[in-house]
């Protein structure tokens, strides 16, 4: 079972900006600040269903985290960051959402210094195709690695500079690895399955959440290893898949033009269903 969203013709009227709410056509940000003059900044990205934030206080731990790392102080601790999310998600009355915190340099006079953070909050419709569940993601691999991995920072350069190469290879998405080590998709972890392990890396990515609670699930037969694997191990796998916050855990049945396992993906399925689990849970606490 994978979520589907369909509140795609609804439209987030609101933004929070510095605990204000505006409208969408007059949210506007000076281009002194440092996400425009450097890209400098940091967010973080979580899920709302019937208005519940979904594993809010782990996404806190790596915003702040990430905050700290990047030297950006956030105006607001944790329980008023969580009202103003909720404060937004009343407002703008879409159950089904996507939430991102975007704390930036601030205006700087030099477009160098850094000063006071700004605080966006952006709430918008989330909707994930089942067509796509169904026949699984088509990934081709790209040597590159992450500036400061373990941070959530706005620089996706490399991503959107490769969304052409991506077209041309036929594929949905990216998939970085470091000179044949496989490390991630710019928005998503990265599993892979054998006959009884289930792999994805340990070094130079960003921890995600949804990868955090896979870490912690019990799979009959399954231990879970945190380690560097290749292209090669990947391509002769049994199984793999992404995880993300929209996604939870998503079949992956072609890298590189390379068929992955027999296409079932019964692993992933049953991973996806223990997920699924542990976020109704969350929802309904």
């Amino acid at each position: 079972m994978y979520i589907s969203f369909r509140d795609q013709n609804l439209k987030c009227m609101y933004i929070s900006i510095n605990n204000e709410l505006v409208l969408k056509e007059g949210a506007n940000i000076s281009v002194s600040d440092l996400s425009i003059q450097r890209g400098y900044g940091i967010f973080d990205f979580l899920k709302t269903l019937n208005n519940k934030p979904i594993f809010i206080q782990d996404y806190f731990d790596r915003f702040y985290h990430s905050a700290k790392e990047m030297n950006l102080e956030v105006n607001l601790d944790r329980t008023q960051l969580y009202e103003a999310i909720l404060k937004l998600i009343t407002k703008n009355n879409i159950p089904n959402s996507g939430i991102k915190i975007i704390l930036t340099g601030g205006f700087s006079d030099d477009g160098y210094t850094m000063v006071k953070p700004n605080l966006i909050i952006i709430q918008t419709p989330l909707n994930i195709s089942e067509a796509l569940a169904e026949k699984g993601l088509n990934l081709v691999s790209y040597n590159h690695q992450r500036q400061i991995p373990h941070v959530k920072t706005i620089d996706y350069l490399q991503a959107i500079r490769l969304q052409k190469f991506v077209r041309e290879s036929n594929a949905d998405d990216l998939l970085y690895h470091n000179n044949g080590k496989v490390r991630e998709c710019p928005r998503a972890n990265f599993f892979i399955i054998t006959d009884n392990e289930i792999i994805t890396a340990k070094n130079e990515i960003l921890n995600g959440i949804t990868r955090k609670k896979i870490l912690g699930l019990n799979i009959p037969n399954y231990t879970f290893a945190e380690r560097d694997f290749t292209l090669d191990e990947l391509y002769n796998a049994k199984e793999a898949f992404i995880s993300s916050s929209t996604k939870n855990a998503f079949p992956v049945n072609q890298v590189d033009e390379k068929l992955i396992g027999d296409g079932k993906n019964s692993i992933t399925k049953l991973i996806n269903d223990k997920l699924l689990a542990l976020i109704e849970l969350d929802q309904n606490s």
